[in-house]
C-alpha cells in the first residue's frame, strides 16, 4: 500500500488506497510534480523541461528534474552536466546538482558513455522510471519536473501510475499532423485521471532580424481550433531558433527577446495553474 501522507497528490487524489501503485520514499518531501509530455519526440519536450526548471529555480523554488526519457535522455547535456555522475548511497541514489542548485537524475548520469544505446525492453525501462522516483534522494523540493517519455506507450503509463504527478504540460508544434498526435496523448492523460495544465506551442514563430516582427510559419487558426477542440489553455509560445542549445542560451541585444523574458510569463502561468490544483 502506498504512503499517502507523503504523496504530493494526496489532497486531490481519488484513487483507491488499496490498489494504488504509487510508492513514496519517506526521506523525500516533494510538494508539486509537473510532467512535460508530447505525443512524439523532436518537438522540444526536454528543452522545455529544462527551461521550466531553470525559471522555477530563478524564482527561488527548490527544483529537481527527473529525466524519464530513458532511451533518449538529453537533460544532462542541456544542463551542461557532461562527465557528472550520480552516486549510490546504500539502496538510494544521490542525484547530480547543477551550479544553480537544480537536482537532476537521468540514465546518462548513471552510465559511463552517454552515447551507448539503451537496448532494453519496456518493463525494464518502466521499472527504471519508477526507481527514479522511489530510490532517488530528492530531499526537500518545491517542484519536481519530469521530462516524460514520448508517445503513449507502456513507459508513459508506468510513469503516470507510479509517480504522483499533479499536472501535465503538453508540448506541441503548429502542424495539423502533430496536433493529431498530441490529441492522442491528451486523451491518454485524461483517461489516467491527471490534470492537463495547458499547452506550450514550440517553434511557433520566427523573429525578423531587421524589424523584430513575429512571423508565424504556420496558420494560427490551426492552433486556436485545436485549443477550442481540446478545451485547453495556451500557456505560451516559443520561437524557432537555430538549435536546442541556442534555445537555452538565446539572447540578443534587445532584452525583450531573451529566452528569460519569453519563458518567464509561461512559468508564471504554470505556477498559477499548479497552485490552483
Amino acid at each position: 500500500m502506498s504512503d499517502c501522507d507523503s504523496c504530493p497528490s494526496n489532497d486531490g487524489c481519488e484513487k483507491d488506497k488499496e490498489s494504488c501503485m504509487i510508492e513514496n520514499n519517506p526521506m523525500n518531501n516533494v510538494k508539486k510534480i509537473v510532467g512535460v509530455m508530447s505525443g512524439k519526440g523532436g518537438v522540444g519536450k526536454s528543452t522545455i523541461s529544462v527551461l521550466l526548471a531553470k525559471e522555477l529555480n530563478k524564482k527561488g523554488f527548490k527544483v529537481g528534474i527527473l529525466d524519464a526519457d530513458i532511451t533518449g535522455p538529453s537533460v544532462p547535456r542541456l544542463l551542461n552536466l557532461k562527465n557528472k555522475r550520480a552516486e549510490a548511497v546504500g539502496e538510494n541514489i544521490v542525484p547530480v546538482t547543477t551550479e544553480e542548485g537544480i537536482k537532476v537524475i537521468s540514465l546518462n548520469l548513471l552510465i559511463e558513455n552517454e552515447e551507448e544505446p539503451v537496448i532494453w525492453r519496456g518493463p525494464i525501462i518502466g521499472n527504471t522510471v519508477k526507481q527514479f522516483w522511489t530510490d532517488v534522494l530528492w530531499g526537500e523540493l518545491d517542484y519536481l519536473v519530469i521530462d516524460m517519455p514520448p508517445g503513449t506507450g507502456d513507459v508513459a503509463i508506468t510513469a503516470m501510475q507510479s509517480i504522483p504527478i499533479n499536472g501535465i504540460i503538453m508540448v506541441s508544434v503548429p502542424q495539423d499532423l502533430v496536433s493529431m498526435i498530441v490529441s492522442k496523448a491528451i486523451n491518454m492523460v485524461n483517461k489516467m485521471g491527471i490534470n492537463i495544465l495547458g499547452i506550450i506551442e514550440n517553434m511557433s514563430y520566427v523573429k525578423c532580424p531587421d524589424c523584430n516582427k513575429k512571423i508565424k510559419i504556420f496558420n494560427g487558426e490551426n492552433t486556436r481550433e485545436f485549443l477550442g477542440k481540446t478545451n485547453l489553455k495556451l500557456l505560451g509560445e516559443l520561437p524557432v531558433v537555430d538549435s536546442i542549445c541556442n534555445l537555452l542560451s538565446y539572447q540578443d541585444r534587445n532584452t525583450d527577446n531573451s529566452m528569460d523574458s519569453i519563458f518567464s510569463p509561461i512559468a508564471e502561468n504554470i505556477i498559477k495553474n499548479m497552485e490552483e490544483e
